[in-house]
């Protein structure tokens, strides 16, 4: 449909985390950057921000630029008892079927990641939507898992991403041990107006297009109706494409925007 009109190769505003689709704003650089850092020095990482900012595209970009030397276990729904959660470890650490009485497993995992260790590989667990962890014993088992370590490092690496609210979940005096393991934390912020439009022009680049079809009073709708939020972004570009497609418009202006907004919102 559009993709050929446009003169485009993929659909630009996929919803899928795709990391050659990351448009890196000053906030995401950063984010990415102290990431890297935590995963080289095994530590503990918290990331937040709002549903649709682009916490896990940033966990695929950390996984492809990270390199074979790191080993990534991604929890994708933490709503888990703390048993089960060893247990997902457990599994994403090459333990083929693992036991069911706590004690045994944790010796199991004890010796997975002496055995990654002397492999020279390092496990990161990556812990997305954390904001639904059910209790604070999951949260226990986690800073547990850190204590897995040698003389002058730990064994594992931890990255907690999730929705602003986590923070105030963490901000409990109950999660103070918890909270005094985290040694990086990072909030990504929405994009700027500025940020927006090379947002949009980045990602038909990466799509196979060119820059400039939306303008500059279209970027200001796209903005407005999403908030910066890349995730809103993407819906209100893919309607406005459709819409433009519909019309024969060479390019995507104020009036096809806000035509789409409507749809949006019906």
């Amino acid at each position: 449909m559009y993709k050929a009109f446009y003169g485009l190769k993929e659909k630009p505003f996929s919803k899928t985390p795709d990391p050659r689709f990351l448009y890196m704003s000053s906030g995401h650089r950063e984010a990415l950057a102290r990431l890297e850092y935590a995963i080289e020095e095994s530590e503990i990482a918290l990331l937040t921000g709002d549903i649709g900012c682009g916490k896990t595209t940033l966990s695929r970009a950390l996984m492809d630029r990270a390199g074979s030397r790191y080993h990534f276990l991604f929890v994708f729904n933490p709503r888990l008892s703390a048993d089960e959660f060893l247990r997902v470890i457990a599994s994403g650490l090459e333990i083929g079927t693992p036991s069911l009485r706590k004690d045994e497993l944790l010796n199991e995992i004890t010796g997975s990641l002496y055995r990654m260790h002397g492999e020279g590989r390092i496990p990161v667990v990556v812990i997305d939507e954390a904001q639904l962890i059910p209790d604070r014993e999951l949260f226990d088992e986690l800073r547990l898992l850190t204590n897995f370590q040698l003389d002058d490092r730990n064994l594992l690496s931890i990255v907690i991403m999730g929705q602003p609210e986590l923070r105030g979940m963490l901000a409990s005096p109950v999660y103070e041990p918890f909270r005094q393991r985290i040694s990086l934390s990072f909030h990504l912020s929405p994009l700027s107006l500025e940020e927006t439009l090379e947002y949009l022009d980045f990602r038909l680049i990466a799509a196979g297009g060119d820059p400039g079809l939306f303008t500059p009073d279209a970027v200001q709708c796209i903005y407005q109706l999403s908030g910066g939020v890349p995730r809103r972004i993407n819906a209100v570009a893919t309607n406005a494409l459709l819409v433009g497609y519909g019309r024969d418009a060479a390019l995507i202006d104020a009036s096809i925007v806000t035509e789409c907004a409507a749809e949006l919102v019906n």
